[in-house]
């Protein structure tokens, strides 16, 4: 996703997307312990994408973003 795209979602959408992503990343882990791994690149690009939900959903947290309507 580009970060463009992420800063058009809200906190609930941010909630949702990080569960997702932490999901798959733990599968994705579990892929390369058993070897089956296609594309090792994929884990460096979601841990990527898990931070910048993190540091969103901190903004709005902290007040520097607002929900928009």
């Amino acid at each position: 996703m580009k970060s463009r795209d992420l800063n058009d979602l809200n906190i609930l959408e941010i909630d949702t997307k990080l569960d997702e992503n932490e999901e798959a990343l733990q599968n994705l882990k579990f892929q390369k312990a058993m070897q089956q791994l296609e594309d090792p690149l994929k884990i460096k690009y979601l841990k990527k994408e898990i931070a910048q939900l993190k540091t969103l959903k901190r903004e709005f947290d902290i007040g520097i973003r607002e929900n928009k309507s």
